[in-house]
């Protein structure tokens, strides 16, 4: 008899009663221990740091740094852990935001505990997982989606400029734009690339030969 893998979990919510609840249910399944709870992305990461968790699972709605947000970041500094956001909404911008930053799953908060249990599990597996009320955002997103173009000129300058590691900021001076310009652009071609991290963008602009050309 094979003994099942430890699976460990960070859980993240802005709400004490809510995180309170949801560790003390999954507390109670002996596969998965938890290894820090907190109400901050940020001290999030730190913790993620430490312990190294398998599962991240977050909510959406924090102060400060939001879930969406905390996504990238957990992508490029902890790119074994995996992303399964927690919320009340199971509206399309949330949804495809967080699958386009690089989540692996997204439940809703009224499900049951044995469907949040089945998310940890599927997501810790490598698979993704997502409650019945987002998977029918998801076929409707598909069934609409259209299929994207090629970078435009815009669209390259700004990724190029990301790929030699400037921020938002500098890349907005540079090309003369708005800051909120910026991030617009570096979402679209993210969208664009099916690429959900700075550093896979840097890498694609290597292998594409864009670094070393004029734009």
């Amino acid at each position: 008899m094979s003994i099942r893998r430890l699976i460990k979990v960070l859980l993240v919510d802005d709400h004490p009663l809510v995180l309170e609840g949801i560790q003390a249910i999954i507390e109670t399944y002996s596969h998965i221990e938890v290894v820090g709870a907190t109400c901050s992305a940020r001290k999030a990461l730190d913790i993620a740091t430490r312990t190294e968790p398998d599962v991240v699972m977050m909510d959406i709605n924090m102060p400060e740094l939001n879930g969406l947000d905390a996504i990238e970041l957990f992508k490029e500094q902890l790119p074994n852990s995996r992303l399964l956001m927690l919320s009340m909404h199971d509206s399309r911008e949330y949804i495809s935001t967080s699958v386009m930053y690089g989540a692996s799953g997204y439940v809703l908060k009224d499900v049951s505990t044995n469907e949040i249990i089945a998310a940890i599990d599927a997501v810790a597996a490598g698979g993704t997982y997502f409650s019945s009320g987002v998977s029918d955002v998801l076929m409707r997103m598909k069934d609409n989606q259209k299929p994207c173009g090629p970078l435009t000129t815009r669209e390259q300058a700004v990724l190029l400029l990301v790929a030699e590691g400037k921020s938002s900021k500098d890349v907005a001076i540079q090309l003369e734009i708005s800051a909120r310009t910026v991030e617009t652009h570096r979402k679209n071609i993210k969208k664009k690339l099916g690429i959900s991290t700075t550093a896979g963008l840097t890498r694609y602009a290597i292998e594409s030969g864009l670094i070393g050309q004029e734009i």
